[in-house]
C-alpha cells in the first residue's frame, strides 16, 4: 500500500479504504496514516496499539502527531481528562521548523494539532476563556489545520451560547474541506456547520442545517465512519421529530459499534463520561449522561 493511497484514505476521497496491511509497514509515517484512517472508521483499539508505539518514535513530528491523534480518539469518547496530558506532550515534542508537508505532516502541523487539541480539552472541561487563549496561539499553515481550527472555533462559540458566531468558522471549514475533496473532513465540517445552523435556529438556517446533517449522516454511514454517525443522528433526532426514532436507533447502533472496537480503558471511560448521552447506552450499561450534552468536540 502506497503513501499516496493512505493519504487519500486519511485526508482525501477514500476514507473507507482497507488499511489493515499498512499497520505493519516499516515506515512510521505509513503506520501513523493507517492509524488515522482506522480512527476515522472507529477502530480505536487497533489505532491505539499503533499510536502508543509511535509516540516514542525518534522523529518528533511523528511522535507528536501520534500523541495528538490518540488524544483526539479519547475526546471522541468523552475522555477530555485523558486527552489533555497527551496533547501537552504532543506540543512539547512538535518542534518549530522543518520540511513543509501539504497535509500538515510537519512540525507546524503537529504544533497546530497539539494546540487545537488542548483548546478542545479546555472546552470539554468548560474552561472557555482558556480554550480561546489556546486557540489564539494556533498558526494554520496547511488546509488540515485551517479546517480543524474552524471546527474548534465553532464549537467554542456553541459552548458559549453564541450559535450565530459559530456559523462563519464552520462555513469556512466546510468550504476548505470540500475544495480539497477531503471527504471525512468535509463530512465532519458539514456536521459542525449543520449543528451550528440548527442551534442558531433561524427558519432558513434550520432547514439548511437539517439537510446538511442528514446528507452527512448518509455519506458517513456509506463510508463506515462510525464516529460521525452517532452525533449526526442525535442532531437529527433533536431537530427533526419525524426521523427521531430512526435516528436514535442509528446513533445507538453506531456508538455500540464504536465501543466494541475501543480498547478496554477507552470503553470504560466512555461509559462513565458525561459526554456520552445516557439514552444511547445499551441495556445493562450504566446510565451517566445528559442527552443534550455537547458531543461534537474533537
Amino acid at each position: 500500500m502506497t503513501e499516496e493511497e493512505l493519504r487519500r484514505a486519511a485526508f482525501g476521497d477514500s476514507p473507507d479504504l482497507d488499511v489493515w496491511p499498512a499497520l505493519t509497514a516499516p515506515s512510521p509515517r505509513t503506520r501513523w496514516l493507517a492509524a488515522v484512517v482506522l480512527g476515522g472508521q472507529g477502530h480505536y483499539a487497533a489505532a491505539a496499539t499503533v499510536l502508543d508505539a509511535l509516540r516514542h518514535d525518534p522523529d518528533p513530528v511523528i511522535a507528536s502527531l501520534s500523541l495528538s491523534t490518540r488524544a483526539s480518539h479519547h475526546r471522541q469518547l468523552g475522555a477530555h481528562h485523558l486527552a489533555r496530558p497527551l496533547d501537552g506532550a504532543a506540543l512539547a515534542r512538535a518542534g518549530q521548523s522543518g520540511e513543509v508537508d501539504p497535509d500538515g505532516i510537519d512540525a507546524a502541523g503537529a504544533r497546530a494539532d497539539a494546540l487545537l487539541g488542548l483548546a478542545a480539552d479546555s472546552l470539554g472541561a468548560q474552561r472557555l476563556n482558556e480554550a480561546r487563549r489556546l486557540l489564539a496561539r494556533v498558526e494554520t499553515q496547511s488546509w488540515r489545520s485551517e479546517v480543524r481550527k474552524g471546527w474548534v472555533t465553532a464549537e467554542i462559540e456553541l459552548a458559549s451560547g453564541q450559535a450565530h458566531a459559530a456559523v462563519t468558522p464552520a462555513e469556512a471549514a466546510h468550504t476548505v474541506a470540500t475544495s480539497r475533496k477531503a471527504l471525512r473532513h468535509e463530512l465532519k465540517s458539514a456536521l459542525v456547520l449543520g449543528t451550528s445552523l440548527v442551534v442558531w435556529g433561524t427558519p432558513d438556517g434550520l432547514n439548511r442545517g437539517r439537510e446538511l446533517v442528514e446528507c452527512e449522516l448518509n455519506h458517513s454511514a456509506a463510508n463506515g465512519l462510525q464516529p460521525l454517525i452517532w452525533p449526526s443522528a442525535l442532531v437529527l433526532a433533536g431537530s427533526a421529530p419525524t426521523v427521531g426514532s430512526v435516528a436514535i436507533e442509528q446513533a445507538t447502533e453506531a456508538l455500540s459499534c464504536v465501543l466494541r472496537r475501543a480498547d478496554p480503558v477507552s470503553r470504560q471511560v466512555a461509559l462513565d463520561s458525561p459526554w456520552v448521552p445516557t439514552g444511547l447506552l445499551r441495556s445493562g450499561e450504566p446510565p451517566n449522561a445528559d442527552p443534550q450534552t455537547n458531543f461534537l468536540t474533537d
